[in-house]
């Protein structure tokens, strides 16, 4: 819950903050003649309590007050949120109102005019909010919350070359593979090459280095080899003195507190001439490539058939240290799986002999969906216990809920990793079920409603941009391919569920005062048609199903964003004709317009301006099967 709540709440205020600093509200306040400097003490006030938040989330599972605090904090800062979407969202309407106008001053004017009597109350609702945030910012000295430079993160060990290859399961055939490229002749003339282990984490990369590392045709392969924990800090200094004093041993020349950079990499450099060396690097995250370029460079001079072993969690790591192959590691199957179970929960002893134990068991392993560190995990919790009900327990209970300090945290670096912009969407799923299936695109549709999707560049789609928040999400490995459809994706169990999710199913007859108040900031939704549709001047996508629907809204043609439109129903009234399509320009995909028959002339098909839909792939027309299609139907096809 803190983990998506800090999210959420810190992604308010980012947006809080350039939303402050965008033209639409900057010029609303200018054309208001609002007090310029109230914008400005509403911003350091934001910018105030943000500096305190990492400190908050953790502090407030042991201090009540504070975490009241932040509640307050997250009704402030929604409220302040919305407020400034209704002036952005106003202030849009108008220009969209006055585009005939081509003077800034008589657009504004006219916001000036039409924004009243709602502009006369900006300016309290502005300082009310400003009041509760300045309050709440000077509470945070009184709870002791202090500035501090990201959330700290559990102790975790830095990993090591030894193994126990009795308990690694699953992993004959990568590691046969990956051996056939450390022992095969480098062919390309490359003076290295890097093999990448990609994968979650806790599904075992580091495993299947250890066992490639101790593999005794390995060994006798390579003249010299060395264990690196890279982690989260890419320390230069520190991975370069760590190779040369797995190579060099107790020969390593340099004094032990060395702080000359240029001293270890010359060292390096003559230490390696000519030789054949094996370097693993394991736990990379950092993915600049001046970074990786610095490491190896006095590594160039080692022998040809000289190999590096990368292990990480995103793609685009091993994109950058331009690997020559990238193998990615998947989950274990269920028989390996059960293997590893019981060797940590019954170890020596046959699970045969507790059967309504092993009955549990078997759903526990299930429920792990193939990764080792939480197979282990549990399976060491549950080891010695021989009571029905603690298995049971903890069959039922949520993954998070367990006395363990490897495993959350393990998963939580993935999340801490993340840009600040994709851990707001990814704590977005949080409001799916747990286990839930979504397809990519709807996933995206939402994120785009939300508002989460920034559009740095004009040619840039916003769906091109939402694929690169989702591939940085599946590089990191939050989401995994789901076997049943391939087309879908399943979230992996890392938040609780902890909301339901909330459909757009609303009949036609709501009121147009309860649309608006439900989708005041949405740009898409499906199954609806409220009256006031034009009035949603952000829409984007609209899909419409059979659901009875007769013919489209009033004006729909006046929703000049909307790029999606599943079915257009042809009306026989003035506003709802085909006429309407003119304008909608930026229609693309699948474009369906029924009820043609409504289309009494060639003339009046030529006003769906059907030539300029440039981005439309699929068009189908659909006429009643009991009208008369071909009374002026050719006309009507050629002029469409």
């Amino acid at each position: 819950m803190a983990l998506v709540g800090e999210a959420l709440l810190t992604a308010s205020i980012q947006v809080l903050l350039e939303k402050m600093a965008s033209p639409e509200v900057l010029s609303f306040f200018g054309g208001q003649k609002l007090n310029a400097a109230l914008l400005n003490k509403l911003k350091i006030t934001l910018l105030t309590v943000h500096a305190v938040l990492n400190d908050a989330e953790v502090k407030q599972s042991e201090n009540p007050a504070i975490k009241e605090w932040l509640h307050e904090l997250k009704d402030a800062a929604y409220d302040a949120e919305d407020l400034l979407e209704e002036i952005a969202t106003e202030a849009l309407r108008c220009t969209k109102e006055s585009d005939s106008q081509t003077s800034g001053t008589q657009v504004w004017n006219a916001i000036s005019t039409s924004l009243n009597p709602f502009g006369d109350g900006v300016e309290s609702r502005v300082e009310e909010i400003f009041d509760r945030l300045e309050f709440l910012a000077q509470k945070k000295d009184a709870l002791g919350l202090k500035e501090v430079v990201g959330k700290k993160l559990a102790k975790r060990w830095p990993s090591t070359s030894v193994v126990d290859e009795s308990g690694i399961y699953g992993r004959e055939g990568s590691k046969e593979e990956i051996i056939d490229m450390l022992l095969s002749h480098n062919a390309s003339g490359h003076v290295k090459t890097v093999i990448a282990i990609v994968g979650m984490g806790g599904i075992g990369k580091t495993a299947l280095a250890q066992l490639l590392y101790n593999d005794e045709r390995v060994k006798s392969h390579f003249d010299m080899k060395a264990w690196v924990c890279v982690s989260e800090e890419f320390d230069l200094f520190k991975i370069t003195k760590t190779i040369l004093e797995a190579i060099n041993g107790a020969a390593f020349s340099c004094t032990r507190d060395v702080n000359d950079l240029n001293l270890l990499q010359v060292e390096l450099r003559e230490s390696l001439n000519g030789r054949k060396i094996l370097i693993v690097l394991d736990d990379v995250w950092n993915e600049s490539y001046n970074n990786w370029d610095m490491l190896q460079t006095p590594l160039k001079v080692g022998a040809s058939d000289s190999k590096f072993i990368v292990t990480t969690r995103n793609a685009n790591v091993a994109l950058t240290m331009r690997a020559h192959h990238t193998h990615h590691l998947e989950q274990l199957c269920f028989e390996d799986s059960w293997r590893l179970f019981t060797k940590h929960a019954f170890e020596n002893e046959d699970p045969g002999a507790h059967p309504k134990l092993e009955a549990i068991a078997k759903e526990i392993v299930q429920k792990c969906q193939g990764l080792p560190l939480s197979i282990k995990t549990l399976g060491g919790l549950l080891h010695y216990k021989m009571d029905e009900k603690e298995w049971d327990n903890i069959l039922r209970s949520e993954m998070w809920d367990l006395p363990s300090d490897e495993l959350l945290p393990t998963l939580r670096l993935s999340y801490y990793h993340l840009p600040s912009k994709s851990k707001r969407c990814f704590a977005y799923c949080a409001i799916f079920p747990k286990g839930y299936q979504f397809r990519k695109r709807g996933l995206i549709l939402s994120w785009m409603a939300e508002g989460f999707l920034q559009q740095p560049k004009s040619k840039e789609r916003m769906e091109e941009i939402g694929d690169w928040y989702f591939h940085e999400l599946l590089t990191r490995s939050f989401f995994h391919k789901s076997s049943s459809r391939d087309s879908c994706f399943e979230m992996h169990d890392l938040i609780n569920d902890m909301a339901q999710h909330v459909s757009g199913d609303f009949c036609t007859r709501c009121s147009e005062d309860k649309m608006n108040d439900v989708y005041k900031k949405t740009r898409h939704f499906s199954y609806l048609l409220p009256r006031g549709l034009k009035k949603l001047i952000n829409l984007r996508y609209l899909r419409i199903r059979d659901s009875g629907i007769k013919e489209m809204p009033d004006h729909i043609g006046q929703l000049r964003n909307l790029q999606e439109l599943s079915r257009f129903i042809v009306g026989q009234t003035s506003g709802r004709r085909n006429g309407e399509l003119r304008g909608l320009s930026e229609i693309r995909g699948r474009l369906h317009i029924s009820e043609l028959q409504n289309v009494v002339c060639g003339m009046d098909a030529l006003e769906a301006n059907l030539k300029d839909k440039k981005y439309v792939d699929d068009l189908v027309l659909e006429w009643k099967s009991n009208s008369d299609v071909l009374q002026n139907g050719i006309d009507i096809v050629n002029n469409l």
